[in-house]
């Protein structure tokens, strides 16, 4: 496979930032080293300007952009840059590792115009079905079952027997599938999502949970989301439904279970932190922020493509080539240029998008991770983390900002001991 260059000829090759730009060396957002410092990473994309040239695989070239006004333009510009990757797979191998997270597939991410706006509005309107109070419950029912396994034991992993498992329950619960099934959809959306060797191993396994829940649906329509998105009035059609749900299911497990994971070890280790949030006079939402500055879930992943060669900031951009916005890269640097004068709540971040393809369940996904951290607190107040935070270990992947594990330690506790949250 030829890897494309932005050092060919092009309208825009005379400038001197593009010419900086053609010089760089592509920055290996796959490496192991991506995990354990994304910070230095971002340093060396930002270096060659408002894009940086990296690969996301060996051999997958991407332009990666680091600066807020750059992003907010891409995100905007629906003329310029589609979501469509189909021309860019026809570039690529067929066993590519990152292929499970950037193939095409008929649902609101992959599509533009009249098609993205016909998916993303039944997405909205099922999830609109979804009312805080039963959202709550779900997530107070799946923190007390947790809690029950792990209160006893006076230690775990907030991560393998809380974040995860967490997520599982909550939506398998709102897709209407059985508690038993959390291996499954865990094992699956993690291996594709770190875009390692395994990588098409675990978008095989998630696919067929997908297919076995529409199944299902189909044949035993439910109170759930699926079963909404069967009887939806546009008329989606079970190939359609089954994309729809491969989207919505992957993007709100993976990076709401790394949400809530790095929001607990941030909160753990700052204990001052801590203490402000159990005693109720600091809100659970600031840590969240920080999260989102700092350690984004999804830190890679606004991908878009050129529709025909473009400049854009000074580069030439490429079609067929993945333009990709670095979530993680926007909050690290507006943390670095705003600091201690940065609102709390702002969203200098942009960790839920912009533009027609933001985010359409960032309410949904506040309010869990929110009230879990808050009912995980209220029934063990005494946690503590077992490592220094500078010594927890990352998942590795192009895309996302993952925790290995997250141990601690706490007074052993029964749900059914008095004092139980309300």
């Amino acid at each position: 496979m030829t890897t494309p260059s932005p050092a060919s000829p092009s309208p825009a090759a005379s400038s001197p930032a593009q010419e900086a730009f053609s010089r760089s060396v592509p920055v290996r957002l796959w490496e192991d080293g991506f995990a354990l410092d994304p910070y230095r990473y971002y340093a060396a994309l930002r270096a060659q300007g408002p894009i940086g040239w990296a690969e996301l695989a060996p051999g997958v070239p991407a332009y990666i952009v680091t600066d807020r006004r750059a992003a907010l333009e891409l995100l905007h510009d629906t003329e310029t840059f589609s979501h469509d990757p189909r021309p860019w797979e026809a570039t690529v191998a067929d066993d590519a590792p990152i292929l499970g997270m950037m193939r095409w597939r008929p649902n609101a991410l992959f599509s533009d115009g009249a098609a993205h706006v016909r998916y993303r509005t039944t997405l909205i309107d099922v999830f609109e079905l979804v009312e805080p109070y039963d959202l709550r419950a779900r997530v107070h029912r799946a923190v007390d079952l947790l809690v029950g396994r792990v209160g006893p034991k006076g230690e775990a992993d907030l991560v393998a027997d809380f974040a995860r498992p967490m997520m599982a329950l909550v939506f398998n619960d709102l897709f209407g599938m059985p508690d038993s099934d959390g291996d499954r959809l865990n094992e699956g959306l993690g291996t594709m999502m770190e875009g390692g060797p395994r990588a098409a191993e675990g978008e095989a396994q998630y696919a067929a949970y997908v297919l076995d829940l529409i199944a299902a649906k189909a044949e035993r329509p439910g109170d759930d989301l699926p079963s909404r998105l069967l009887d939806h009035p546009a008329g989606l059609t079970p190939e359609e439904v089954t994309w729809q749900v491969f989207l919505t299911l992957g993007a709100g497990y993976e990076p709401t279970a790394n949400l809530l994971s790095n929001a607990l070890s941030r909160i753990l280790g700052n204990p001052a932190f801590y203490s402000t949030l159990t005693s109720g006079a600091r809100p659970v939402m600031d840590a969240v922020v920080e999260v989102l500055h700092h350690e984004t879930p999804l830190a890679n992943y606004g991908i878009y493509y050129a529709r025909a060669p473009v400049a854009f900031h000074d580069v030439w951009i490429r079609d067929a080539v993945p333009v990709v916005v670095s979530y993680g890269a926007l909050g690290h640097f507006a943390e670095q240029e705003h600091g201690a004068d940065r609102h709390p709540g702002d969203a200098s971040h942009l960790s839920w998008g912009a533009g027609p393809h933001a985010c359409p369940v960032k309410r949904h996904t506040l309010l869990l991770v929110t009230e879990a951290i808050e009912r995980l607190t209220q029934w063990l107040p005494d946690l503590e983390p077992v490592l220094p935070r500078d010594r927890l270990s990352w998942r590795p992947g192009p895309f996302h900002r993952s925790l290995t594990a997250l141990p601690v330690r706490f007074r052993p506790r029964s749900p059914d001991q008095p004092g139980e949250p309300t």
